[in-house]
């Protein structure tokens, strides 16, 4: 965020006497210089200049001349300032002397000029200062005027206000204005560039000169040629002068340093080189700086780090020297500097300066203050508290107990001080706002009533908003949606308010504003906000500048970029002409700017790949080689990655490798990773973290990938976190986790602890939210619960099956593919009735079987799964059914080994292998003379392979050839390792076949 509007306030100046009228005597009478009157600073500083600058005295006498000093009656004072006889006198003396003349009769009429706004606490208004400009058209500084007259006349007028532009601004003021400075620049460029060096000019001069230059920029003020050039020329004075500068010099003449860089001077060699002289007298001068000057010093170098002069030398040493001060003469901080200190040291922090010891120990000593003197904060303050709040908990700042009460106590101001909050105020509070929220703070009535108070003056002053304040509001707004912010009629509004901005200033808008924008934009659609009007506009509006700005993106805006892209096409699941070319656009400087990314960076962009791919992103080279460079990250990188990011990694990997990205070396690397993490941070997992991943897993497995150790722990610590949060997981996370506990089972993953308890946990769940289920989730319900088979209790699996297939007679809009597995799922169920009893659950459930079946032959289905199902359940039913399948089949040793064993006892029996009968699957043996099947069952037809626990497959394969008439006799694999083990087998099929 800007932090431009957290500038240091100045304080204007009283003098403690003045004159009455002008001296009469000739500029070589008297004894030197007339005496300057002592300025002091101003208690209550109004905005954006730092503390006073104090004139000295001279060394020389009051003439005798002087006009006596009177009582400050501000508005005769003023009346007596513009009389004509006054410029008059003025014009006489500068003529009268010629070049002889000093300017010092100027220099008096300048410090009644100040007088006057010091005694009115304020600077003049516009129509002062209208009347003054009048006068000031013959006020003319000359090349003959000393030093002291030319530092006295600029900077008096400067803090009175006499050069401040008013908008609008009268062009006649504007041309006295830049006439009146025209001669004033010369005349100090001309003195400081006399050979040899002027013997009057001094540090406090060049001090003063530089704070009223900072200032005029700060008022509006244009830096012309000639400023510039003044400003260099004093600059290269600072080097020789530094023993000269006491503590308010140094405090002012980095505060004006600071303000020039940052209203655009360039950071010359002169100006680095008064950097340096000066950084090394903070440090020396330390004890000598009072609370007003601590904070304008930190201040500006927070300034001067933000502007890029971080490197400067002693900058480092000089904050070292600065921040123990703070805790100090915390005391004496008044409201404005508190703001200023927290401000500064919030944007130290931003700009990558470790956060010290010393750092946090001001901060800590600054925060209890801010309740005390909360209601002496203006609108602005309160801003750049927030803001700075706000920052420094994004840069890592523990939220402490203070820090709490400190948020707590400012936000109830927003709401008082809502009518004072210019543009960039409402902006920063918004953002504030947000990214506290986003860190965790919490959503008080104090919070969601500054909010409130902010969003009407967002559609107040809406035409005021430059393109950065447009950017940064609808982050704000979008961040806050996410955060559960409740989209009211007035949020509705200033987001309309908003969006035909986004167009209207697109061409101004820098790269990561267009990253921010996109992302936000995306955030309100997700949440709810497409049918704000002008939305998909600003959207059209964006996306070709990523493809104009696409070289000058930071690690940060791809990410943001490119997870935007992919969350429109998972929304709105179109993809327009100017997405692909942003898309294309980016993807090469993923694998060009791979080396930047942080660790969130990497696992938010593996799991924007995985989306895109998945909503139909063709695998380009370009894509392929920022996947690849993606990879060798994570191992890079696994030790920074959150609970959260290794959930979206895991998700991405299995999502990647279901849309035919290879299983490559540097995927099962990433894979390998990142499953040891899983365990270590099991406790950190959300129920959508822990659905996510169990479901990647089934899906790696079901891709070939290798449950070694490794996985096998992954998959065992997350079935215990299924287990603590089963009272947590919605709808769609139910039926995620228990598709993917059956395919694990279907894939041989061994009977890992807490597998049955996570599975019993999560049935209970379906039963009491069994009319939240979309079509989806309830297809694979049945199917999950189906080939779990016998791990599941026989009632918990009929009432379950019961309740779901009758939410599909609710006429559910169902694709082929859910009808399929709804089918496959009833049958096996009708099956495992079958197999125990003859019931009329059984006759109930062949009902719904009819019913799907019939509507799975309306989708003509072309794939072998599907016309398998409608062979299984045309069979089971009677049906006579059109369709054929032809099997693969394969015949195992063992098979071999016991077919032959058995012919060899029972040579006269025939004997036929892998048998299709009546279109059904294969069976193993057919003794086709006894209508008997024998059934090798190897440890695939187990759940878990423990040749106890019979899969759904294996049981409706048994239930269909028992309908179809055959007697089966079940033999398992590991019951047939050699002739004594197969004998008892042997023997019961002679019992039961009659053979001897």
């Amino acid at each position: 965020m800007d932090g431009r509007s957290a500038g240091i306030s100045s304080n204007y100046t009283r003098s403690s006497n003045d004159y009455n009228k002008l001296n009469n005597h000739a500029p070589s009478s008297g004894r030197g210089r007339y005496r300057h009157a002592t300025v002091r600073p101003w208690d209550i500083p109004p905005r954006n200049a730092p503390g006073r600058n104090e004139f000295y005295h001279s060394s020389g006498t009051r003439s005798s001349q002087n006009l006596q000093c009177r009582s400050v009656n501000p508005a005769q004072d003023f009346n007596a300032l513009i009389k004509q006889e006054i410029m008059d006198d003025l014009v006489s003396k500068s003529n009268h002397f010629g070049h002889r003349y000093d300017g010092r009769n100027h220099g008096q009429y300048a410090s009644l000029i100040k007088k006057y706004t010091s005694a009115a606490e304020r600077p003049l208004n516009r129509a002062e200062q209208s009347q003054l400009i009048r006068l000031l058209q013959n006020f003319t500084a000359t090349r003959s005027w000393n030093w002291r007259s030319l530092t006295t006349t600029l900077h008096s007028l400067t803090s009175a206000g006499v050069f401040t532009l008013h908008k609008p601004m009268d062009e006649r003021v504007k041309l006295t204005q830049a006439n009146l400075l025209s001669t004033l620049f010369d005349a100090i460029i001309f003195h400081c560039n006399q050979t040899p060096q002027a013997r009057d000019i001094d540090a406090q001069g060049i001090a003063n000169l530089l704070w009223a230059m900072a200032k005029m920029l700060d008022n509006g003020q244009e830096r012309t040629p000639e400023f510039n050039e003044a400003v260099v020329t004093l600059l290269s004075h600072v080097n020789a002068q530094k023993d000269q500068f006491q503590a308010q010099g140094i405090a002012n003449l980095l505060w004006a340093m600071a303000k020039l860089v940052d209203n655009g001077l360039e950071p010359t060699p002169g100006l680095k080189e008064a950097l340096a002289a000066l950084l090394p007298l903070v440090k020396a001068q330390k004890d000598q700086f009072w609370a007003q000057a601590i904070a304008n010093l930190l201040w500006a170098m927070a300034k001067l780090v933000d502007n890029g002069l971080e490197r400067a030398p002693g900058l480092k040493e000089a904050l070292a020297a600065l921040l123990p001060l703070v805790n100090a003469q915390r005391n004496q901080l008044n409201a404005q500097c508190i703001a200023n200190l927290l401000w500064a040291m919030a944007k130290l922090v931003d700009n990558e300066l470790e956060p010290t010891p010393g750092l946090k120990e001001a901060v800590a000593a600054l925060l209890p203050l801010l309740d005390a003197q909360k209601n002496r904060l203006n609108a602005q303050g309160i801003a750049n508290l927030l803001w700075a709040m706000a920052k420094l908990v994004d840069n890592g700042l523990e939220q402490t107990l203070g820090f709490k009460e400190a948020v707590a106590a400012l936000l109830p101001l927003v709401n008082a001080h809502k009518d004072q909050f210019i543009p960039q105020a409402i902006t920063n509070l918004l953002w504030a706002v947000a990214k506290l929220v986003d860190n965790g703070q919490e959503q008080t009535p104090g919070l969601n009533g500054a909010v409130a108070a902010l969003l009407p003056l967002v559609n107040a002053q809406k035409d005021q908003f430059i393109p950065q304040h447009i950017a940064n509001m609808l982050w704000a707004m979008a961040k806050l949606v996410d955060n559960g912010q409740e989209q009211t009629p007035e949020f509705k509004k200033a987001v309309a308010a908003l969006l035909p901005h986004v167009n209207a200033q697109k061409d101004q808008f820098i790269p990561q504003a267009v990253a921010n924008l996109l992302w936000a934009m995306v955030k309100l659609v997700e949440n709810t906000q497409q049918q704000t009007p002008g939305l998909n506009e600003a959207v059209a509006a964006l996306l070709p500048l990523v493809n104009v700005q696409k070289a000058n993106f930071k690690p940060q805006g791809i990410a943001n970029l490119l997870w935007a892209m992919a969350k429109l096409v998972d929304i709105t699941q179109e993809r327009t002409p100017e997405l692909n070319e942003a898309v294309t656009a980016l993807l090469p400087h993923v694998n060009a700017q791979k080396d930047q990314f942080i660790a969130q960076h990497v696992a938010n962009l593996l799991w924007i790949m995985a989306k895109l791919v998945d909503n139909g992103q063709e695998q380009t080279p370009e894509f392929n080689e920022a996947v690849a460079a993606l990879l060798p990250c994570v191992n890079a990188k696994k030790d920074q990655f959150n609970a959260r990011d290794i959930s979206n990694q895991l998700w991405a990997m299995a999502k990647l490798v279901e849309n035919m990205q290879q299983q490559t070396p540097g995927l099962n690397k990433a894979v390998a990773t990142l499953l040891p993490h899983v365990k270590i941070q099991k406790a950190n997992f959300k129920q959508q973290d822990i659905a996510n991943m169990l479901w990647a897993m089934a899906k790696l497995v079901d891709n070939r990938y290798e449950q070694t150790p490794e996985f096998n722990k992954s998959v065992a610590a997350l079935l215990t976190c299924v287990i603590v949060q089963k009272a947590n997981f919605n709808p769609q996370e139910i039926a995620n986790l228990l598709w993917a506990m059956a395919k694990l089972v279907d894939n041989g993953q061994e009977q890992t602890p807490g597998l049955y308890e996570a599975v019993a946990a999560l049935l209970h769940r379906v039963n009491a939210q069994e009319d939240q289920f979309n079509a989806q989730g309830i297809a694979n319900l049945l199917w999950s619960t189906a080939k779990l088979g016998e791990l599941i209790e026989l009632n918990v699996a009929t009432s379950t099956c019961e309740s779901l297939v009758y939410r599909i007679s609710k006429n559910l809009q169902f694709s082929q593919e859910e009808i399929s597995m709804s089918l496959w799922g009833v049958m096996v169920c009708c099956a495992r009735l079958a197999l125990v009893s003859k019931t009329n659950k059984s006759n109930v459930l062949e009902k719904h079987m009819a019913d799907l079946l019939t509507r799975l032959e309306n989708t003509s289905p072309d794939n072998e799964e599907d016309r398998s199902n409608m062979i299984m359940a045309s069979s089971w039913l009677g049906r006579a059914c059109l369709v054929v399948r032809h099997y693969q089949t394969a015949i195992s040793k063992t098979q071999a080994d016991f077919r032959n064993q058995l012919q060899s006892c029972m040579p006269s029996l025939k004997i036929e292998e892998e048998k299709s009968l009546k279109s059904l699957p294969p069976v193993d043996l057919l003794l086709p003379d006894h209508n008997m099947v024998i059934e090798i069952q190897g440890p695939s037809h187990y759940v878990g392979g423990d040749f106890n626990t019979r899969k759904g497959s294996t049981l409706l394969k048994i239930a269909l050839l028992q309908k179809s008439g055959f007697e089966v006799i079940e033999i398992p694999v590991n019951r047939l390792c050699n002739q004594d083990l197969m004998k008892p087998f042997i023997d019961q099929i002679k019992k039961r076949t009659n053979s001897h």
